[in-house]
């Protein structure tokens, strides 16, 4: 089973020069193959690049779709796993949903590396610093991976109390121990293989990210069926199985990745130089991505709290939270591809000192976004009750995961505007205020709403669910007011 993910950072070339790549990355100038040893002269000494907006929504799209289909696969895999995980009852898909956002709680560290490499690499290499963009992704690995192992050992020792915390029932709780335990393993895999992806992507490379991601799918989806069930010889681990076969999927991945980066065929490489720590850059990175992941802090709390309202109503309450948002993470996919875009487009271009071009790439990005997540969004919530049904025979659960359907659908613009202009900000390294949009948005709207709905009026579930919509006005509404007001094109990383 996969945690959910927020906002996965994507970056992509936009220098304003010559450069040479590999056949997998974009630049927002000149798609020109071949191999990535090229030479560029300062963005200063470009021409005047001035794109079109055909030009620039094709540019935006070419980075934006490898993203979409990469979590296209991983929503896909995540379904699949729901459906596996649903066939052992209600109790069982609780336990996995809680233990994945516990999971997710732990990867708020890395989202700190994430957006502080996203913003360095994407800075570096749109001024044509080729040798600090791959010192900053060298970093990043390091500080990633040695701040998992840290963060892991103390939620594997605790790890019913902390499944408790959630206020579950003690079936749920036998069951999530085992889970969270088993899928700690996989953090540290996870951690490298995230920053591999923004390092990437950073310099252009959208498929290689994609392909690493098909195989990681393929294996968890293989791993699920077989340690679930207990195929092909293997024990019937239930949960655990699923928490394992996350663990060798993550495992495969990061060493995919790895292997590719060292290789010298990417566009960026990894040397053996890189293995010694530079404190100077990973205090850089910290500085930049420490809001971010304070941000996500302050959101694992905040679904932690929101969790235990939905508690309150019910073990149905809480698997028909989870199915519902794995069902609705198809229409979230489009929110993540272009706020990568978005991100990579904004960084790269403050860095080649083009920042009118970087603002035209948020809104565009912005307004593909409430396109598509608007329409995907229709169509889930129109196919909700069969949907649903797929995942789970219970028909309490089913009444409630349409409910939280319909009302997160209705969202789905919103949704779109807090993705991707949030992409935006955190590309040009303004990291502290998203932090401020989503106290604002998460803890005075949604959860204000959510205590008087549960426990003052004592109103149904449905204005639990409806408590999202308030969170998500005033993340769109604050973010749009941040982007327009440009200052984020002055901020130095």
């Amino acid at each position: 089973m996969r945690a959910e993910r927020s906002h996965e950072s994507l970056a992509s070339t936009t220098l304003q020069t010559t450069l040479t790549y590999t056949s997998e990355s974009v630049d927002v100038c000149d798609t020109v193959e071949g191999e990535p040893t090229a030479t560029a002269a300062a963005p200063s000494a470009s021409p005047s690049v001035t794109r079109t907006r055909s030009e620039l929504l094709h540019i935006i799209w070419s980075l934006a779709w490898p993203v979409i289909l990469t979590y296209a696969f991983e929503s896909l895999v995540g379904l699949v796993d729901t459906l596996m995980v649903g066939r052992l009852g209600a109790s069982a898909v609780a336990a996995v949903g809680v233990g994945a956002q516990i999971l997710s709680g732990v990867n708020v560290a890395m989202m700190a590396v994430g957006t502080g490499t996203l913003a360095l690499v994407a800075r570096h290499w749109g001024a044509v610093e080729r040798r600090e963009a791959e010192d900053t992704l060298a970093q990043s690995i390091l500080t990633a991976f040695t701040l998992a192992l840290i963060i892991i050992i103390p939620v594997m020792i605790y790890a019913r109390e902390i499944v408790l915390a959630f206020n579950v029932d003690a079936s749920v709780a036998d069951v999530g121990e085992g889970f969270v335990r088993r899928v700690m393993l996989s953090v540290p895999a996870a951690a490298v293989l995230f920053m591999i992806a923004n390092g990437l992507r950073g310099v252009g490379d959208t498929r290689t990210p994609l392909a690493i991601g098909v195989t990681v799918n393929v294996v968890n989806v293989i791993g699920n069926y077989v340690l679930i069930f207990g195929k092909f010889g293997f024990p019937a681990m239930g949960v655990v199985g699923s928490a394992t076969a996350t663990a060798v999927a993550f495992s495969t991945g990061a060493l995919l990745g790895l292997v590719r980066l060292t290789s010298g065929r990417l566009v960026i490489r990894l040397h053996t130089g890189h293995a010694m720590p530079r404190f100077d850059t990973i205090r850089r990175i910290l500085a930049i991505g420490y809001p971010a992941a304070l941000e996500q802090l302050f959101m694992q709390f905040g679904f932690f709290l929101y969790y235990r309202f939905a508690a309150h109503y019910g073990t149905s309450a809480v698997a028909a939270y989870f199915i519902g948002v794995r069902i609705l993470a198809m229409s979230f996919l489009p929110g993540f591809g272009f706020a990568a875009a978005a991100g990579a487009l904004v960084g790269q271009n403050l860095g080649a000192r083009r920042p009118e071009l970087a603002e035209r790439s948020g809104w565009e990005s912005n307004r593909l976004a409430v396109y598509m997540m608007s329409g995907l969004g229709l169509v889930i919530v129109l196919l909700a009750r069969s949907i649903a049904g797929v995942f789970i025979d219970d028909p309490e659960v089913i009444e409630d995961a349409v409910m939280f359907i319909q009302v997160l659908g209705a969202a789905q613009p919103l949704m779109a505007i807090d993705f991707t202009l949030g992409g935006a900000l955190r590309g040009a390294g303004d990291t502290r205020f998203p932090l401020w949009s989503v106290l604002i948005g998460f803890y005075v709207c949604r959860l204000g709403f959510a205590y008087l709905a549960t426990y003052a009026l004592g109103l149904s579930l449905f204005w639990l669910w409806f408590a999202v919509v308030g969170d998500y006005i005033a993340r769109a509404a604050l973010k749009s007011w941040r982007f327009r007001s440009g200052r984020w094109k002055t901020i130095a990383v």
